[in-house]
């Protein structure tokens, strides 16, 4: 039976010195992983990253995902690598073309060809290469490196995305896929065949790419209550997403009145729009029956990695207890998850 695993990932939002205690709580439930969001205006994910390094032994950490326009791939490379070295080589990377870029007045010129050349520069920096490279976006000029020991230059790449193209143009880089803001199965069958063309053209199995998927989760023994927060919740990542799930099927007046009390930050506004239906797609809402079932469906469709994200629940801990005793365990006797 093919392996499953589960992970969970924070928001950049809290006091720093709130990172490491979560994270811990998560090692010890016994999930897979701890992903940090790097959204733009909230904390960037390095500093909570490594209070997360410093308070867990074993569970895989990282960024999901960092943008190359507004952190350059030498930055990149420098912050993971000491994350790495942290946590004694178990941190992976994660890049995307990242979101609301236009808040700081940026429209990236060529992002998929970006995304290629910073995973490369990335990887060419990690392994300390003196070699140079001659991008079209991003270039190093060779002769110099990395000027300090580096302790692992096989890093683990993911790279979030939902499009073919950029499927493409980074797969002979990457170890993973992560589909955000999506627990919708009836989208997985159309990824996964763009990932395996994707492997395909250039020499690879699908098999060795993992794909994952993460949304927002609200968990709560009342389904009715978890349901309306994450209403809330979901409602600025949606406008986002429906441009990407074509199977989503939002009639466009609804979309539109979303759209519109979205971009006036009124949530609560957006959310009375969002259907139960609809929420299942984007959002993990409801009992921990109710997760434990989408995440199966999520399973069953191919998807080998689900991750829980923020806020969990009503309140962190109360979501953080429910997935970790009710859910989790629920999945462990019907899945071959696996171990951290």
């Amino acid at each position: 039976m093919a392996s499953h695993a589960i992970s969970i990932a924070f928001q950049t939002d809290k006091p720093i010195t709130a990172y490491g205690p979560l994270a811990a709580t998560v090692e010890r439930y016994g999930f897979n992983g701890v992903t940090v969001y790097n959204d733009l205006l909230y904390q960037p994910a390095w500093l909570p990253l490594l209070e997360i390094a410093r308070h867990t032994q074993r569970i895989q950490l990282g960024p999901a995902a960092v943008n190359p326009f507004t952190c350059h791939p030498i930055n990149i490379a420098g912050h993971i690598a000491l994350i790495d070295e942290m946590s004694q080589g178990r941190a992976y990377m994660g890049l995307c073309r990242g979101s609301w870029l236009d808040f700081l007045g940026l429209q990236p010129e060529r992002p998929v060809t970006a995304l290629h050349e910073a995973f490369v520069c990335i990887r060419q920096l990690l392994c300390q290469s003196t070699e140079p490279y001659h991008g079209t976006v991003f270039s190093l000029a060779g002769g110099e490196t990395l000027r300090w020991p580096i302790r692992r230059s096989d890093i683990p790449f993911l790279l979030g995305t939902w499009g073919p193209k950029t499927m493409r143009a980074c797969m002979a880089e990457i170890d993973a896929i992560k589909v955000g803001g999506t627990a919708n199965p009836d989208v997985i069958p159309s990824i996964r065949a763009d990932l395996s063309q994707a492997a395909a053209a250039v020499g690879r199995s699908p098999s060795e790419v993992n794909l994952a998927v993460g949304a927002v989760t609200v968990v709560d023994r009342d389904g009715r209550a978890a349901r309306d927060t994450a209403r809330r919740e979901v409602a600025l990542y949606l406008p986002v997403i429906a441009e990407f799930d074509p199977t989503l099927d939002i009639e466009p007046d609804r979309l539109n009145r979303i759209r519109e009390a979205a971009a006036a930050f009124d949530y609560e506004r957006a959310g009375r729009d969002i259907s139960d239906a609809l929420l299942r797609r984007v959002a993990f809402a409801g009992t921990p029956n109710d997760i434990a079932e989408q995440t199966a469906a999520l399973f069953e469709a191919g998807v080998h990695r689900v991750e829980f994200g923020t806020p969990h629940g009503l309140t962190t801990a109360e979501g953080l207890r429910l997935l970790g005793e009710q859910v989790l365990p629920a999945l462990k006797h019907a899945y071959n998850l696996e171990d951290v």
